[in-house]
């Protein structure tokens, strides 16, 4: 049986408790949220591989059986901001154990606001869920701006045993 992977040296665990500090979130002029539809899976991936750039995804037909088939995957808590042109922006793929599993905003919508909201909503949608808090990774080397959007949000570091 494999073990599940180590986390990388940089690697952390973040916490929101889901309490009164919440906010409805605020989504900028030109773009919208939907949920994921059945053909979204394809643009999911490539916004997630151009974003991340690690290949650890792999390709499509591997990827999507893997996401979809995962018992966490509900694609009502996969998120996804789409912009005036029509293009997917920004997504937020969150897993049933209140874990955001991958917060992906395109290099073009970064610093308007997407990811914030983003992340507001699936707050809010955790806790109609009955979730007391939102758990996340992240890597404090590669992504210094991810990091410093989820310290404004409240988030802070926990053990990675919980």
């Amino acid at each position: 049986m494999p073990q599940p992977r180590p986390p990388a040296l940089n690697d952390i665990r973040l916490r929101k408790i889901l309490d009164e500090t919440l906010i409805a979130p605020h989504w900028p002029d030109g773009f919208a949220m939907r949920t994921f539809e059945p053909g979204d899976a394809a643009p999911l991936h490539a916004l997630l591989s151009e974003v991340f750039d690690d290949g650890t995804d792999g390709p499509f037909d591997q990827w999507w059986p893997r996401i979809s088939g995962d018992p966490e995957f509900d694609p009502a808590l996969c998120f996804l901001v789409i912009d005036a042109k029509g293009r997917l922006a920004a997504a937020a793929l969150c897993w049933t154990s209140a874990f955001v599993k991958d917060l992906a905003v395109h290099p073009e919508a970064r610093g308007k606001g997407v990811g914030e909201a983003l992340m507001w909503h699936a707050f809010a949608c955790f806790r109609e869920r009955g979730a007391d808090l939102v758990d996340l990774k992240t890597n404090t080397v590669g992504n210094p701006a991810a990091v410093r959007l989820y310290q404004r949000l409240g988030m802070f570091e926990v053990d990675w045993a919980g």
